[in-house]
């Protein structure tokens, strides 16, 4: 289900649906656990030790680097999940958060999973399908539109036959 989310100024965007949106998690989780094998890798060879259980210093290096990866990411408009699923997440003026509003998106989407998924979960009545974590963060996702991916798409085989 998707819903059409009001920006001032601008036509209506879609906002994607509580399955959507999971999906795109899912993918992403599953790039996160490979990023932080890397991770877990380097601080191997830096320390010469495995990190003990429960190691404080360990645990905040590898939240810090999933700050980063995610935050990274969303300065650029999406992430790889977002992009298998056609999302995109954005601020307030319609282009990708800085990294001010990307770190807190990705702090607030933690307090989101850690409040038992509830912070996703408010997309199904929030009036604007928005979770916790988008309007803490004053940021979307919003479903790309196809027609303009079919517009560029579109200058791109004129300039081809242009040139050609």
């Amino acid at each position: 289900m998707t819903r059409p989310s009001p920006e001032a100024g601008s036509p209506r965007r879609a906002t994607p649906g509580l399955g959507r949106r999971l999906a795109a998690c899912l993918y992403d989780a599953l790039v996160l656990a490979a990023v932080l094998m890397l991770a877990a890798t380097l601080w191997v060879a830096v320390t010469q030790a495995a990190a003990a259980p429960g190691d404080w210093l360990f645990r905040a290096y590898v939240l810090a680097v999933s700050a980063v990866f995610f935050a990274a990411l969303w300065t650029r408009g999406e992430t790889l999940g977002m992009r298998a699923w056609k999302l995109r997440v954005e601020g307030p003026d319609g282009r990708p958060p800085g990294w001010r509003a990307a770190l807190l998106r990705f702090f607030f989407a933690l307090f989101s999973w850690a409040a038992l998924g509830l912070g996703y979960l408010w997309v199904l009545v929030d009036r604007d399908g928005l979770a916790w974590h988008d309007r803490l963060s004053n940021t979307r996702l919003v479903l790309r539109n196809a027609s303009a991916g079919a517009r560029h798409a579109e200058k791109r085989r004129g300039k081809d036959e242009a040139h050609g």
